[in-house]
């Protein structure tokens, strides 16, 4: 069965390399570049967009429901370290395959960024990311912190097979009982969440994981991997699989806020 793609990722731009054109060694320019290098590719491999969309819809969220700005702050700024932690650990499981396929917004596979700078960022992100979670709480900052040790276990186990959205699915589905337990202080303690908007957050994690896999169907296809996503484009063809996605996962963005405006974010 012919597999074609017509998805695929726009050029990121020029990646800023050491060895790159800065003027003369020794000089003020070099030395600035060499120091600027290192931030920008630990934010590339941050998947900077997903992390940042994510950490403002969570933060929203978070006013939405009736908690003040410092704690909206608060939800962000946590789930802004977590989902790069993510980002990090996913490109370092996957520098190999990545430099195999030749993809330039990779830092790590392209050799900008040095694996062992992006672990030590990991380990940052992971001692920042626990006081910050458990500022909302124990018990929401638990459940924050579980839903970052899914997806992290996510990027090494069942990523290759038709189980591969069950990551994904805990790990969105953990979100509403981050915002509804969490408060300000560690002595915080909410409510459950209400079963509506734990169902919605888990389907809308599949949705997402299908999404974000399609740029690399090709790809993962000449690799072997059989993951639920690959499974439905060889069945669906990549483009129709797009379309349904993205409409499947607005409709399931919109019923989110329906059934925050109606059953509510807590019980």
């Amino acid at each position: 069965m012919p597999f074609v793609l017509a998805v695929g990722l726009a050029d990121p731009g020029p990646v800023l390399a050491i060895g790159a054109d800065r003027g003369p060694p020794g000089s003020i320019l070099t030395r600035v570049s060499v120091l600027a290098a290192g931030p920008v590719q630990l934010v590339r491999a941050a998947h900077p967009l997903h992390a940042l969309a994510t950490a403002v819809v969570l933060g929203a969220a978070a006013l939405l429901s009736g908690r003040p700005p410092r704690e909206g702050v608060l939800v962000a700024a946590t789930v802004l370290v977590g989902q790069a932690v993510i980002g990090w650990h996913n490109d370092l499981v996957d520098r190999d395959r990545d430099a195999v396929h030749g993809r330039p917004g990779k830092p790590l596979a392209t050799g900008t960024l040095d694996p062992g700078t992006a672990w030590f960022a990991v380990a940052c992100g992971v001692l920042l990311v626990v006081p910050l979670a458990l500022g909302s709480g124990v018990t929401a900052g638990c459940a924050y912190l579980l839903s970052v040790a899914v997806a992290l276990l996510g990027n090494v186990a069942l990523r290759r097979t038709a189980w591969s959205f069950l990551p994904w699915a805990v790990s969105y589905g953990l979100l509403p009982a981050f915002l509804s337990y969490g408060g300000w202080g560690g002595q915080a303690d909410g409510d459950p969440p209400t079963l509506a908007m734990t169902v919605l957050a888990a389907l809308l994690g599949v949705a997402v994981h299908v999404l974000l896999a399609l740029p690399d169907l090709v790809d993962d296809n000449a690799d072997g991997l059989r993951h639920l996503p690959l499974r439905l484009a060889l069945r669906t063809g990549a483009p129709r699989l797009m379309v349904v996605t993205i409409v499947i996962t607005v409709f399931l963005a919109a019923s989110i806020v329906v059934a925050g405006l109606t059953v509510g974010l807590r019980q």
